[in-house]
């Protein structure tokens, strides 16, 4: 339930000037960078004041964290209030959506703010992703029908850099179609990304809007769309190394202690259908990039402005399903890796690894007909 603990806490210090990630949505940071901004404070994420400092993180529950919950989980939203919302590392109260009493709690939390529903339904929203990564969530809400100020969905500053410059190598051409006929822009290529991907209307970019002819009232929709395939395109290119070490390394995990058969057998299995689960996800979501990649090449290539802003402007749903995809992919390649650091013994306890495998498993939904039909080969290491 709510607890305040050093151990608890003790990473909030380096949250102090994230915004979001896929793991951790930091309201308390947006506000400060936000204050007296009347576009923030117009449409706040949550109604009671006291919630507009609030960290939220996607957090993989410890065991005896699981028992607090009535349902099998392996990961929960966890929302933490900080004591003081200028020093994170003071440490908080905090409270999983869904376990136990957390209502109760809840509304202790925010105190005598109005419109409570409203605010349980958008942790309740917030519970169903998979990843808080800022353009899978505002896409979320707004479906959700909840009216949130975009300035909660910035991208953080340190992600923003380590993106720039593959979104540079990613526009290159559109750059040079865009400002040929202007002196020396298409030179400084780091200049407009870094416009592109700020949270704010930048000049600049004035000719990227005429070529994608895009009206005013649709640019931010249509530009925010385009930052957020990009940003999917940047997060699966860092992954690509973890991924493929997931799938080369499954079958190398040694177990140690005693293990019968039958749980031998169980866990080959339990391999089996991550793979083929794992895969099948990967392909998903390749090819909602790859269809992004076909329209951008049909205007940077061809010319064709039209397709490219339509498919921009009607991509909503595709962001959902991209969205999701990537934070599937994501907490299973960066939670491998952090199981088993590079360099260190591919070893765990059977049931340290069975646990592993069934929540990766589970997260990556049903059962494919192709599982039915196929039996993994028993290894007993």
């Amino acid at each position: 339930m709510a607890r305040a603990s050093d151990r608890t806490f003790r990473s909030l210090r380096g949250l102090e000037k994230t915004a979001s990630t896929s793991r951790v949505l930091n309201l308390a940071a947006l506000s400060q960078r936000n204050a007296g901004n009347p576009e923030h404070e117009k449409n706040p994420f949550f109604i009671a004041p006291t919630l507009d400092g609030a960290v939220i993180v996607r957090h993989r529950l410890r065991e005896w964290e699981k028992e607090n919950f009535d349902r099998s989980r392996y990961s929960a939203t966890k929302l933490i209030i900080p004591f003081e919302r200028s020093d994170l590392a003071l440490g908080g109260r905090s409270l999983f959506v869904g376990e136990r009493g957390w209502l109760d709690v809840f509304e202790e939390l925010r105190g005598g703010a109005p419109d409570v529903s409203r605010d349980i339904a958008v942790l309740e929203a917030i519970d169903e992703l998979p990843s808080l990564d800022p353009f899978l969530l505002r896409e979320h809400m707004k479906r959700r029908g909840f009216d949130i100020s975009p300035t909660h969905f910035e991208i953080s500053e340190p992600d923003r850099l380590r993106m720039q410059r593959f979104v540079g190598g990613e526009i290159a051409k559109l750059i040079e179609l865009a400002y040929r006929d202007i002196d020396g822009m298409e030179e400084n290529t780091s200049r407009l990304v870094e416009a592109l991907l700020s949270a704010k209307t930048d000049e600049r970019l004035e000719p990227l809007r005429l070529t994608l002819r895009l009206e005013r009232e649709n640019y931010k929709e249509g530009i925010f769309a385009w930052k957020g395939f990009l940003y999917y395109k940047w997060v699966l290119n860092t992954l690509w190394s973890n991924i493929r070490d997931v799938f080369s390394e499954l079958n190398k995990v040694r177990v140690t202690g005693s293990i019968d058969t039958e749980m031998a057998s169980q866990l080959e299995i339990q391999k089996h259908k991550l793979r083929v689960k794992l895969e099948r996800q990967v392909k998903g979501v390749m090819q909602n990039l790859n269809t992004y990649d076909v329209f951008f090449s049909q205007l940077t290539t061809d010319g064709n402005a039209t397709a490219f802003r339509d498919f921009l402007l009607k991509s909503p749903e595709m962001f959902i399903q991209l969205g999701e995809g990537c934070g599937l992919i994501s907490h299973i390649a960066t939670y491998w890796r952090y199981q088993f650091p590079r360099g260190t013994p591919l070893i765990a306890t059977v049931i340290d690894l069975m646990d592993t495998l069934q929540d990766f498993e589970s997260s990556l939904g049903a059962d494919p007909p192709e599982l039915g039909a196929v039996q993994p080969e028993l290894r007993i290491a």
